[in-house]
């Protein structure tokens, strides 16, 4: 079990992006397109800096839903590989049985 302070951070954060995500976009969008002038690339960058650094998408962690693991963390389940071994051998994940060659 991951510490719940670092859970609780990560929930913060995802929280503070979503809220943010609109202008982040946006202003993105501006910095990025090279048919715009130099300045309104430079002010829309500008402004992005002024987002706080925990509003942007890179900085939320994927974690383990049931545990909060950070590592070994299986998109598709959105769990972490222990989690997702000892469901999977309970049968308590639908299609996923073990394998054996």
């Amino acid at each position: 079990m991951a510490k719940l302070s670092s859970v609780n951070k990560n929930e913060r954060r995802k929280q503070l992006v979503k809220k943010y995500a609109g202008k982040y976009a946006k202003l993105k969008a501006i910095a990025n397109d090279e048919s715009l002038d130099e300045t309104e690339r430079l002010i829309a960058r500008l402004k992005l800096a002024e987002i706080p650094r925990n509003g942007n998408p890179t900085r939320i962690r994927n974690r383990c839903e049931l545990t909060g693991r950070p590592r070994g963390y299986y998109r598709k389940f959105r769990l972490a590989r222990v989690m997702l071994r000892d469901l999977a051998n309970k049968g308590l994940i639908p299609g996923v049985t073990k394998s054996s060659w």
